[in-house]
């Protein structure tokens, strides 16, 4: 009686399919490892080998959950485990997953993100091309400093908006997850504060934003008392 008893549990339980590719010339022969945040930490569900370009993972799961494919301990994208075969695709400058709901919106923002980053990194090479076309250095440092400030602006609403908008799916805690783990230590920014202000009880419960207001309301009253 045991056998039927498992394979009516696995039928009942959601399944997922990651194929991969890569064009990144330093995965190849590499393995990645799949990834989820479980008791404070990142756990390892299932791991595959960059051969001809090619991955896979794959799994049973009892609920839609954020992961991420990890290649030793750095991150190379963020991805949703749902019901469904996902095509994830890996480069040198872009990077997706799609093929679910979930992770067709999770690309878009993903992308969109990547553009103002990509602008971002332009400004530099821009600054050494305006000086080498006899710009004044005053000007430079103005126009650049304006556009720096406004791509960070951007940057910021982007993020902020994602989040709000996915309250109520893992990709709202997931962000909010990525976009604090680049902070030095948990504290309330008024970026911080804008998500968590009208934030419904699915995200606030999340075991990592949960731990994370914890955290930074504990330092920001330290930092208040000093």
């Amino acid at each position: 009686m045991l056998l039927p008893s498992v394979l009516l549990l696995i039928s009942c339980a959601d399944q997922y399919v990651v194929n991969g590719t890569s064009s990144v010339q330093a995965l190849e022969g590499k393995t990645l490892y799949l990834k989820v945040f479980r008791d404070d930490d990142m756990h390892t569900i299932d791991s595959a080998r960059v051969v001809h370009g090619r991955f896979r993972f794959s799994g049973v799961m009892d609920s839609i959950t954020m992961a991420n494919v990890f290649m030793d301990n750095s991150s190379v994208m963020p991805l949703v485990l749902e019901d469904g075969r996902v095509e994830m695709k890996i480069g040198e400058i872009s990077q997706s997953a799609t093929g679910t709901p979930l992770n067709d919106t999770l690309s878009r923002f993903i992308q969109r993100k990547t553009q103002i980053d990509a602008q971002m990194a332009e400004l530099p090479h821009r600054e050494s091309q305006m000086i080498m076309d006899g710009i004044d250095h005053e000007l430079i440092v103005r126009r650049l400093s304006e556009e720096a400030q406004e791509l960070s602006a951007q940057n910021d609403r982007l993020v902020t908006r994602f989040i709000i908008s996915n309250y109520n799916n893992v990709l709202g805690p997931g962000i909010f997850m990525i976009l604090t783990s680049g902070l030095e230590y948990p504290i309330m920014n008024p970026q911080i504060e804008e998500i968590l202000s009208d934030a419904p009880p699915y995200f606030l419960n999340n075991p990592y934003v949960k731990e994370y207001i914890k955290a930074a309301e504990a330092n920001m009253k330290k930092i208040h008392e000093y």
